[in-house]
């Protein structure tokens, strides 16, 4: 069978905007949630989010594009120009025919919808962006990294919601193993941070309110925890087919193995209670991958920080790996970048290579007070340093999506 490794990083993250910030903010436990500064927030419940600071889309895109995209695509196209030079990787007239592009999203083109609703309402219909629809439509990260890298195969979007961004490696991989494309630039990308995204999601009883302590306010598996925090970013790599990346002498961060992807059938919003679906997702991403539970040694967790899921996925995980489960370390990255949705399991995937890369697993910060139900090792507060040969990331969405994608040290 094919091996597709990876070759190329690139990050835009409310801790840090290249991979090196991002990583060594996220090892050293900083947190990037705060008060919320892109809008109006006084007559909102919820008044905290994890922003992406200082970002200036002219230094990845000319001043035409950036007005015919969302923020969301902004951060897509950054990141996935990081990665192709980290990779070294040039598209050109003889390649771009063989290098694909897989960027997933959650909420697609949510704020622009709430943005150009705004306009129509307030001024008519003659001031509505007349490219409203192919800048909000969820699959234009994807088109636009195509357009600005020439990227010329196979070109997919997935919405999983919150599981759709480590979905992207995986579909990256069997897009590759197909032998559709040599070399895919996968990952997520999500900002929809608007008020009505705020109201509605404080409305469901979804978000953390540590209004006073935004820093504190996302806490998987802490006793405490009251909900996750809203977050926006992207995440991208490079998957490559591994004889295509030797033959170029291209660095090897790591492989990808495999993953899985299944439904809880059982709620639009809630998890299964007993982790039914989170269980097979990961049970079935070990047998895809030719591996047993005792392989794996790091699971970066979906730990957002919500009553329900963090209790769900710790029984999913004891179901699953057993005995090892007390022996392996689950770290939920959500505790310091916030929630990022359709890029949530994109960064938290980008997490896990470089873990396997340095040896070092990120904290769960927050975990003051455990909670009886969640009685994993959550790697509390202080990053650990470790040798990490394999680490399995989770993503569970929405509507009852789970997916489970693993990665492991190339050799």
């Amino acid at each position: 069978m094919e091996r597709v490794v990876i070759t190329g990083l690139g990050a835009i993250t409310p801790i840090g905007n290249t991979v090196e910030e991002f990583w060594k903010n996220l090892v050293n436990g900083v947190s990037g949630i705060g008060f919320i500064t892109s809008f109006d927030t006084s007559n909102l419940p919820v008044r905290i989010g994890a922003e992406v600071k200082d970002f200036h889309p002219e230094e990845y895109m000319d001043f035409k594009m950036i007005k015919r995209s969302s923020r969301s695509t902004q951060f897509a196209v950054a990141a996935a120009l990081q990665a192709l030079k980290d990779a070294g990787l040039e598209i050109t007239e003889d390649n771009a025919t063989r290098v694909g592009v897989v960027l997933n999203t959650g909420g697609g083109g949510i704020a622009g919808v709430y943005q150009e609703t705004l306009n129509f309402v307030k001024r008519g219909p003659r001031f509505v962006n007349p490219l409203f629809i192919p800048i909000i439509m969820p699959n234009a990260p994807s088109c636009v990294v195509s357009i600005v890298t020439g990227a010329k195969g196979p070109v997919i979007t997935s919405t999983l919601a919150c599981a759709s961004g480590n979905h992207a490696f995986l579909e990256a991989l069997h897009i590759i193993r197909r032998g559709e494309a040599d070399v895919v630039i996968a990952g997520g990308t999500e900002s929809g941070n608007v008020p009505i995204t705020f109201a509605a999601l404080s409305r469901m009883g979804a978000l953390a309110s540590f209004n006073d302590e935004p820093c504190k306010a996302c806490r998987p598996f802490d006793k405490n925890r009251c909900g996750f925090v809203y977050g926006e970013g992207s995440a991208v790599m490079i998957v490559e087919r591994e004889e295509h990346a030797r033959k170029r002498g291209a660095r090897i961060y790591a492989e990808v193995v495999g993953g899985a992807v299944t439904a809880d059938a059982y709620h639009i919003t809630a998890p299964d209670p007993d982790g039914d679906g989170a269980a097979r997702a990961m049970r079935l991403a070990l047998e895809n991958s030719g591996m047993r539970p005792e392989d794996i040694d790091v699971i970066f967790a979906h730990g957002t920080g919500t009553p329900l899921n963090d209790v769900s996925e710790t029984k999913a995980i004891k179901k699953v790996f057993g005995e090892h489960a007390y022996r392996l370390v689950v770290t939920a990255t959500k505790s310091m970048l916030g929630h990022l949705l359709g890029a949530a399991g994109a960064v938290s995937s980008l997490a896990a290579v470089l873990s396997i890369r340095d040896g070092i697993v990120p904290p769960t910060i927050n975990l003051e007070e455990p909670d009886p139900e969640c009685d994993l090792d959550y790697v509390p507060n202080v990053a650990r340093k470790m040798k990490v040969r394999t680490a399995m990331v989770n993503g569970f969405g929405f509507g009852g999506q789970n997916v489970a994608t693993i990665f492991r040290k190339y050799e």
